[in-house]
């Protein structure tokens, strides 16, 4: 099983931290951080798309371009790049660019985005939400199959014989397709053989196991050999349980209690918190046996390929985030991959 990490490199407030820090100071702990993971043998680290204030990703490119330059063996992904306010050849053209300077570490991680900020902002209309998504999709892969392509559609101007440079590295860039909880997304990843990321942040982890199926089906039905599939999840990691917890419970309040009073939600409390930590619970929130047990329950039900953790909801003190990331590598990542090898 591949092991990796996301984030939307958070910047907000934290019980430890005596400030806010600025956005350079952000970014210099973010690449020690991706150096980290990429040193100590992680597989993927994600830079999600936000146009939000408390957010630094408003450019995912931009950073996984900087840390192609700094690191060795770590695939580098968005997670997700927001594809229905975004022109796919632009993006193609980063990412290939990225694949370039990595020697072919580049990933696409594609979804329809948690947020629609970036739909206003960049001048789409959120009725065409879902058709945006769908036709620009088409588009994308269309290109990831083509150096030279003839394409066209109803939200972007027609393509007419054109190359597209740079080409990548590999053969082929791999588009994996993010979902939340629609089943429609699912079938249709699974139709287009694609691999899925499955973000489990709340409820059960058995709750999410027929959009698994129905990925699985949407791949059969149309001629696809098995994708692969990804289980994402909020999580972090200290020595000892009670540490990770409290540690990382004021960064996950201050992050969910924000989104809530913009959707409905309540407020975060502790016992929720401790709640969703537990086995089947959807954080991954512990000491590295905790994690380890969560990862393994969890395969049993998806029998998965990748698990990728967002360590940052919200701003953790960078040395704890570091402390966190190192057992994730050098203490859960073999532990699973051994007890798997074992089955």
């Amino acid at each position: 099983m591949e092991f990796g990490l996301y984030t939307f490199v958070e910047n907000t407030p934290h019980p430890e931290l005596d400030r806010m820090l600025t956005p350079d100071e952000r970014f210099e702990n973010l690449m020690e951080e991706i150096e980290l993971a990429d040193e100590a043998g992680l597989d993927l680290f994600g830079i999600g798309e936000h146009h939000r204030e408390e957010y630094l990703s408003s450019s995912p490119t931009t950073i996984l371009a900087a840390a192609a330059a700094r690191t060795k063996q770590i695939k580098l992904s968005s997670a997700v790049t927001v594809l229905g306010s975004e022109d796919p050849v632009r993006a193609y053209q980063q990412f290939a660019t990225i694949d370039q300077l990595s020697k072919g570490r580049a990933e696409i991680m594609v979804g329809r985005g948690s947020f629609v900020e970036s739909f206003p902002l960049f001048g789409y209309d959120l009725q065409d939400y879902e058709e945006l998504f769908e036709e620009k999709l088409d588009l994308l892969l269309t290109l990831r199959e083509n150096e030279t392509i003839t394409w066209s559609g109803k939200h972007r101007a027609d393509i007419d014989n054109r190359g597209v440079y740079p080409q990548p590295y590999q053969d082929q860039i791999p588009v994996w397709r993010a979902v939340g909880g629609t089943p429609k997304s699912a079938y249709q990843a699974g139709a287009l053989g694609l691999p899925m990321a499955l973000g489990i942040i709340g409820g059960q982890p058995e709750q999410f196991k027929q959009l698994a199926d129905i990925h699985q089906r949407g791949a059969e039905e149309n001629g696809h050999e098995s994708p692969k599939l990804s289980i994402n999840s909020h999580g972090f990691i200290a020595e000892n349980s009670k540490e990770a917890a409290d540690i990382s419970f004021p960064a996950f309040k201050v992050t969910m209690d924000k989104i809530g009073k913009e959707r409905g939600w309540p407020p975060m409390t502790r016992d929720k918190f401790e709640a969703s930590r537990t086995l089947r619970g959807a954080n991954a929130v512990g000491d590295p046996q905790e994690i380890i047990d969560k990862v393994l329950f969890q395969y049993e039900i998806f029998g998965h390929d990748r698990f990728l953790l967002q360590m940052s909801v919200g701003s953790i003190p960078h040395k704890k985030l570091l402390k966190s990331i190192e057992l994730f590598a050098t203490e859960v990542k073999p532990a699973v991959n051994k007890a798997l090898n074992e089955k």
